[in-house]
């Protein structure tokens, strides 16, 4: 090999280096920071009890009797889901895909306002899917502490309050997926840690925050922080 070929692959070298070097370290401060496990915690009456509190103080009574659910998440996607009928239109870009929430092929796509059945029909169904699993769950987790297949499991943390653990054991696209769920003296949620699949680093903490009652009366939030990030879900409605 020549002397040209060495110097270009050590500059290629030096390029990767220079690239991934940061994101390295960046990574290895943020895991020693704020990388934790997950907390251990007792499940039972207590823990059904903090997680009733939380659905009390959210008017839980008010979310089920909320049919219809609208919401701009990101100014990215756009959701109009009918619970009655258990349907969501979702609409990015030029697609609009209404998800079968029973039978998800049974969903069906438009592309620039026309009827899709061909084989890309089947990649933006799933890609819904997943973006309504996704973006569903930042808008109503709270609701979803007795959903099948969840355990509660009361926990003290290290200010001696009682925080509430949800674990999906089945279910969504992540099964085992934890969240730590902290409250305020009248069972609002303010914020949870996260133990997620998708994350490398357990225990990142999202808020929940900036709540809005809908016209049925349900709480949904407007807004999350995320260690440095922040996002909107804007347009939100709820009707009976």
């Amino acid at each position: 090999m020549g002397k040209k070929p060495k110097k270009t692959l050590k500059i290629i070298a030096g390029v990767i280096i220079f690239l991934t070097l940061p994101s390295l370290l960046f990574f290895g401060f943020l895991y020693i920071k704020y990388d934790e496990d997950l907390p251990t915690g007792i499940q039972g009456e207590q823990a059904d009890a903090l997680a009733h509190k939380m659905l009390d103080a959210l008017d839980y009574q008010a979310f089920q009797n909320t049919n219809r659910i609208e919401w701009t998440f990101k100014e990215r996607r756009h959701y109009e889901w009918d619970r009655e009928k258990s349907t969501c239109d979702v609409y990015w870009k030029e697609n609009k895909v209404v998800l079968n929430l029973n039978d998800y092929s049974k969903s069906k796509v438009y592309i620039h306002s026309f009827k899709n059945e061909g084989e890309i029909a089947k990649d933006l169904i799933k890609k819904a899917k997943k973006y309504y699993e996704n973006d569903s769950f930042w808008l109503v987790a709270p609701y979803k502490v007795f959903d099948p297949g969840t355990e509660r499991r009361l926990v003290k943390t290290v200010n001696g309050k009682e925080a509430l653990l949800v674990t999906y054991t089945t279910g969504g696209s992540e099964p085992g997926d934890s969240y730590l769920w902290y409250l305020d003296e009248n069972g609002m949620p303010t914020k949870f840690q996260m133990w997620v699949n998708i994350l490398p680093i357990g225990g990142l903490e999202a808020s929940w925050s900036h709540w809005t009652t809908t016209e049925s009366g349900a709480k949904l939030p407007t807004f999350h922080s995320f260690m440095f990030f922040g996002f909107q879900i804007e347009d939100i409605k709820g009707t009976k």
